[in-house]
């Protein structure tokens, strides 16, 4: 493995700029295998050597991956001028260059949202051609009707003539007034629009599920935890949506029920 500088190795992996890596060397604040670093053109092997900065150690990984619990009241950018973002959420020390949201939730919408800084993935996720399996809870102004279930799964037509692709829904079974959906597409507020096409209104909309990607019962409203690989991977799996709602339903209805 190519050896590397410190400062390369802190900037792409932090939010600190080159020059603030410095001022944080002339304090003694970064280590290297347990030695405080001297200079910033220190090289050091990326893959073996132990680098802390203010006594917390700095993942070798150059990407990460973040699940956020999304409360009502933030937005999916990284632009300060939009409003409350989502990235205010992120602990300082989680963050690095260049992160972003992987998707969108509506501003008032709750629920699973990845952060992270690999482009490649967000767009094997966002891919029209790779119909990524998103789950949805939702509390609903009317009663669930059965023929919803038919209507969803033949391309619903929304008010504007826009189709769309077979989708399951199934209400949930501790309150006539939440459902659960499952897409495999991501059109502007579909589940919203596909609920009014029905003659129905969404009141709480949360996603429970990226793929196989599970949203943690542990995991409150404004919280967020990072992801180990084999958590990505399951972004790319289809949950059994049967089996999710009939297991999961006493979980995520909690969080909507009382809203």
């Amino acid at each position: 493995m190519a050896l590397v500088r410190i400062d390369k190795f802190i900037s792409e992996r932090t939010e600190y700029s080159r020059s603030q890596i410095k001022q944080l060397i002339s304090k003694k604040m970064i280590t290297v295998d347990g030695q405080a670093v001297k200079t910033a053109d220190m090289k050091i092997n990326p893959d073996s050597a132990k680098v802390t900065l203010n006594g917390k150690e700095i993942c070798a990984e150059r990407y990460r991956y973040i699940l956020l619990n999304k409360p009502s009241g933030y937005v999916c950018s990284t632009s300060e001028h939009d409003g409350k973002s989502v990235m205010e959420l992120i602990p300082s020390e989680m963050k690095m260059k260049g992160m972003f949201p992987a998707g969108r939730l509506d501003k008032d919408s709750l629920g699973a949202l990845l952060i992270t800084n690999d482009g490649g993935l967000a767009h094997r996720i966002l891919s029209p051609g790779q119909h990524i399996s998103k789950i949805y809870i939702v509390k609903l102004d009317r009663p669930f009707q059965n023929k919803y279930i038919d209507l969803f799964k033949n391309n619903l037509q929304l008010a504007d003539g826009e189709v769309c692709m077979p989708a399951y829904v199934r209400r949930c079974e501790i309150s006539e007034k939440l459902a659960f959906v499952q897409l495999f597409e991501g059109k502007y507020h579909q589940v919203k629009r596909m609920f009014s096409a029905v003659g129905n209104h969404v009141e709480v909309l949360m996603r429970v599920s990226l793929g196989g990607l599970i949203l943690p019962e542990k995991l409150g409203f404004g919280d967020c935890m990072e992801l180990l690989h084999k958590d990505v991977e399951n972004l790319f799996k289809k949950p059994d949506f049967d089996d999710f709602c009939r297991y999961s339903f006493r979980v995520f209805s909690a969080n909507l029920i009382n809203k």
